[in-house]
């Protein structure tokens, strides 16, 4: 199997993949020990041809590559798209458009929830995955004949996964159901990191409302630490470390050296006099101007209409044959237990027609949920 090195091959074989309807893309990198993934190989593949590319190969330039990922007249097909986009996001400051997600469709297929590439393949495209070479490293060269292979099978079985799964979409008209999750997987916004939001990510640990300014001061310090070092956030501070000092607030060297669980030295050194600094920020910051805390997961005002909402968000899931969790998350659910006016993508679009409106007439009394030979019949 050749690997194309070089921009000119990579210029051709773009040409080449361009003539088609849709291409199918993969990507294989590394992320363990650096915030920003890294790239070390693209696939791609046509109905007739598959291509293998080396992103690493120093006399490369991927232009060619970011203007097929925009070109509108070829769709481009990935199975869960999430990570592949945000790598080329991240290198190019494209988006591939059109956009389809083998993942999705599978859910709205009936597939059920987040269903793996290698259960389509053996569903759609009757073939086996050899996941051998599956965590091997991939910025090693030169590559092995068996992670080409492994490499290149993550393209060419998606090719019929990607027609099953098209097929099945035009025939229950659905593909609007596909295409709204497209469009947010296709928004830069998506994929953009803003330090000032990473406390979102720890926001369910905080115990007082005295901490959310902790909280957000140095989760987003943390964030941008480690997008200037590139290195994971856990590598600059752990999560039970941060936490600790949000939960203490130590304003001191000496009471931030207390904390068991930041690591020896860190009280003295440059990040722990930048820790120090952000919690003077937080003391200075108005509480009148933070956001509001939502209340505690798992504690919904309404515990028994939560429960009547899974069991008709299972029942409608059953009847429609298509995952439940791409009609509604958990949260829509607490949201929509809460307050019908919330707004949650349960409540919109399709999920509205489908989901949203029974939810809101079981509120209300106007539906009603029983059991006819052990199933449950919306009524």
């Amino acid at each position: 199997m050749h690997l194309i090195s070089t921009t000119a091959e990579l210029a051709a074989a773009c040409e080449r993949l361009a003539t088609h309807p849709f291409v199918t893309v993969d990507t294989e990198f590394l992320r363990e020990t650096t915030y920003y993934p890294k790239l070390c190989l693209i696939q791609l593949a046509s109905p007739d041809e598959a291509v293998l590319v080396d992103p690493l190969a120093q006399d490369i330039d991927l232009a060619p590559f970011f203007g097929l990922m925009t070109n509108e007249a070829v769709v481009k097909v990935f199975h869960a798209a999430r990570q592949d986009l945000e790598i080329v996001w991240l290198l190019g400051r494209v988006l591939p458009t059109p956009l389809f997600d083998t993942q999705v469709a599978a859910m709205v297929c009936g597939y059920g929830d987040s269903v793996g590439y290698e259960q389509l393949a053996n569903d759609l495209a009757k073939a086996r995955i050899d996941k051998s070479s599956r965590f091997t490293d991939w910025s090693r060269r030169p590559l092995t004949e068996a992670q080409l292979a492994y490499a290149e099978s993550d393209v060419t079985h998606l090719r019929q996964i990607y027609l099953a799964l098209k097929q099945d979409l035009d025939a229950s008209g659905r593909e609007g159901w596909v295409a709204e999750e497209m469009a947010v997987l296709s928004s830069p916004a998506t994929y953009e990191v803003r330090p000032e939001n990473a406390w979102l990510r720890l926001k369910g640990r905080v115990r007082k409302p005295r901490e959310l300014p902790l909280l957000m001061e140095i989760a987003a310090w943390r964030e941008r630490e480690a997008q200037n070092r590139d290195v994971p956030r856990q590598r600059v501070l752990k999560d039970d470390a941060l936490m600790d000092i949000v939960q203490r607030g130590p304003r001191s060297v000496e009471a931030l050296a207390e904390l068991r669980s930041v690591p020896n030295g860190f009280e003295r050194s440059r990040s722990g006099g930048e820790v120090l600094a952000a919690i003077e920020r937080a003391a200075a910051i108005d509480p009148k101007t933070l956001p509001r805390l939502e209340r505690e997961r798992g504690r919904p005002t309404n515990g028994a209409v939560l429960d009547l909402l899974k069991v008709l968000l299972k029942a409608v899931a059953d009847a429609e044959r298509v995952a439940p969790k791409i009609i509604a998350t958990s949260d829509d659910l607490e949201a929509i237990a809460s307050d019908e006016l919330s707004d949650v993508p349960a409540l919109k679009g399709w999920r509205r027609e489908v989901f949203g409106e029974k939810a809101l007439a079981l509120k209300s009394g106007q539906l009603s949920l029983r059991i006819e030979r052990g199933r449950v019949v919306v009524s």
